[in-house]
């Protein structure tokens, strides 16, 4: 509770002496945020014991209308001080709020929590906060896929040097590259779609989650408390719930959702460090702002810093995902405690570093930097080199020796490379092979030979296909939820 009175105070020279988490400062969205604020946990909280007292009075317990009626009106009006007041003499976070209920709805007073246990509230309160922060997350996939798309199309012809290892390799096209990135972002929003589906509620299971509590409530009759569990979470949105619980739902739950984030920020980590390594080539840069500064020590530099804190945030959300697997690992029997303190930060920071990443994403990827001219210099020093098998078998072709025409490319081929790396400019080995009277081949037949496009089999075509076949009916399905979805101011 003192955490979260420092998000809710005004940036104060008060504040300014407790420590701001820089996930809520600098980073993760003011959307992402809410969802883990305070306010939203505890209005949480008070729909589900309005949603159990509901549900309660539906199957014959003596709930007054009263009661129902003063808890709806107090939904949203909650008084933190008065709360970390109750907490400090409780010690109790759950029971704090229980008596602040009470007394904005004292008719409620006597069945607030009635049967429950704080499992009921914490853990239900944490899958439906699970459940939205990974629809907004989707809709974050989903604008940085349609931002790559744009680009990809705009680039799908526009021959670049490809690289294995980072070594030059056979050429590939700008747009190919970026669906490449889509592609991941694709199969990470499978993954999103699936976890979403398949989150469940923990529903009504008492202390040990044998619902011993409501079996006793409704004096042994089994399908009531069948139909309390399915009133309670169809009311909270959730038409199933996990079939048995202890006193907490299965960790392996949030192990997996955390996977789920994990996946999304590896490729995003691929991708910044994709774009880091452009920087470096000049040929793609991300959008840099008229007054930006690259250095306090360097004024001419443009460092890719968005790229870098992609990869940053993304690092830290990828070594997030152990802390639920070993919290999933290490409960005992029914529940133990130790799983608290660290889901009550593990959770959210990776929900909130990962928004970080994907608002990082969307910006550069609606705002990347082509330089075609560095492009093309760049993929012209190295294709002549690769060109030289096509130039081989055409001499051949022709009449010429294919064992002496391959010795006299060797030769001509280390030489060009040695000049290059001694400082000339650009190769010459073209001109060397028009010179060589043994390969029969005009300079501009050679010219004719090395054209980029001659060397980037399918890319421009696989792009087409991709956008057509992949891209577009994706953003049919759920583009028009994304677009919706508030532009986000970008702290740098």
């Amino acid at each position: 509770l003192q955490h979260a009175s420092v998000l809710l105070e005004t940036m104060s020279l008060n504040s300014m002496n407790r420590y701001i988490h820089p996930l809520a400062d600098r980073y993760a969205s003011t959307q992402m945020q809410e969802i883990f604020s305070p306010m939203r946990k505890f209005g949480t909280w008070r729909r589900l014991w309005l949603a159990l007292a509901e549900s309660q009075a539906e199957l014959g317990l003596e709930i007054p209308e009263e009661a129902l009626s003063q808890m709806r009106a107090a939904l949203d009006k909650i008084d933190l001080e008065s709360a970390a007041e109750y907490e400090r003499r409780f010690r109790h976070d759950v029971m704090a709020h229980v008596h602040l209920f009470g007394d904005a709805a004292p008719a409620a007073r006597a069945v607030i929590h009635l049967g429950a246990t704080s499992a009921f509230i914490g853990d239900n309160t944490d899958l439906i906060l699970h459940r939205e922060a990974l629809t907004l997350t989707l809709k974050r996939v989903v604008r940085c896929i349609s931002a790559l798309a744009i680009f990809a199309e705009t680039y799908a012809s526009l021959p670049t040097l490809g690289y294995t290892h980072f070594q030059p390799a056979q050429p590939t096209t700008v747009g190919k590259r970026a669906t490449l990135w889509a592609q991941d972002l694709l199969l990470d929003l499978e993954e999103l779609e699936y976890r979403i589906s398949s989150l469940r509620f923990r529903g009504i299971r008492g202390t040990t989650g044998t619902q011993a509590s409501f079996l006793e409530l409704f004096d042994g009759d089994h399908g009531k408390v069948d139909a309390l569990d399915s009133a309670v979470g169809l009311r909270m949105g959730f038409e199933n719930s996990y079939s048995l619980s202890g006193q907490t739902y299965p960790r392996k739950v949030d192990f997996a959702v955390q996977s789920t984030l994990a996946g999304v920020a590896t490729s995003l980590s691929k991708m910044g460090h994709d774009w880091r390594i452009l920087a470096h080539l000049r040929e793609v840069e991300e959008p840099f702002e008229s007054e930006q500064i690259g250095s306090s020590a360097m004024p001419y530099k443009r460092n890719p810093m968005r790229a870098e804190r992609i990869c940053a945030l993304a690092r830290h959300v990828i070594v997030l995902a152990q802390d639920p697997a070993f919290t999933a690992a290490t409960q005992w029997l029914e529940r133990t405690l130790d799983d608290s303190a660290n889901r009550r930060v593990s959770i959210p920071d990776a929900f909130l570093a990962l928004d970080g990443c994907l608002v990082l994403a969307e910006n550069v990827s609606k705002g990347l930097i082509v330089n075609p001219a560095v492009v093309e210099k760049n993929l012209a020093e190295h294709l002549p080199f690769m060109a030289t098998e096509t130039i081989l078998m055409h001499a051949t072709a022709r009449g010429g020796d294919r064992q002496d025409l391959h010795e006299r490319m060797r030769k001509h081929s280390i030489a060009a490379a040695t000049r290059l790396k001694r400082g000339s400019s650009e190769s010459d080995l073209i001109q060397c092979i028009a010179e060589d009277k043994a390969f029969d081949v005009s300079a501009e037949e050679l010219e004719d030979l090395v054209d980029p496009n001659r060397f980037i089999g399918r890319a421009p075509e696989q792009v087409a296909q991709f956008l057509r076949e992949q891209v577009t009916p994706m953003l049919e399905r759920l583009g028009k939820n994304a677009e919706e979805l508030q532009s986000t101011e970008l702290h740098v």
